[in-house]
């Protein structure tokens, strides 16, 4: 009889119920944070290709067509005076290395609300 009881049971068919919310009102919220870091590494080198050669000053007599290896002298001795030279000569002029870093953080904050 409990056999029979057992076969019974295992044989009905199940029947499913279905689940509907009972809420009325719900929020949801989130929140993101986030960090970006840039690092930039410019290396600038400039060439001259040709030769300069500047002469400037004061209280100094400079002829019409200076060159290296002139001999220059004041135009009133014992007088103050400036005197600058320069020669360049074709290769590297000029040479800049620049590094920066950029940090950009950001926080996101949501909050959503809904009802039913």
């Amino acid at each position: 009889m409990t056999r029979l009881l057992i076969l019974l049971l295992l044989s009905s068919p199940v029947q499913a119920a279905s689940v509907v919310p009972n809420f009325t009102t719900g929020t949801v919220s989130s929140e993101t944070t986030s960090r970006t870091e840039i690092t930039e590494i410019i290396n600038v080198v400039e060439y001259s290709n040709a030769t300069s050669y500047t002469v400037t000053g004061s209280n100094i007599n400079i002829p019409g067509t200076p060159a290296p290896g002139t001999n220059y002298t004041q135009v009133t001795p014992g007088a103050p005076f400036q005197f600058s030279e320069t020669l360049m000569t074709p290769g590297i002029s000029k040479e800049t290395s620049i590094t920066r870093t950029t940090i950009q953080d950001s926080f996101t904050t949501t909050l959503s609300v809904f009802t039913q």
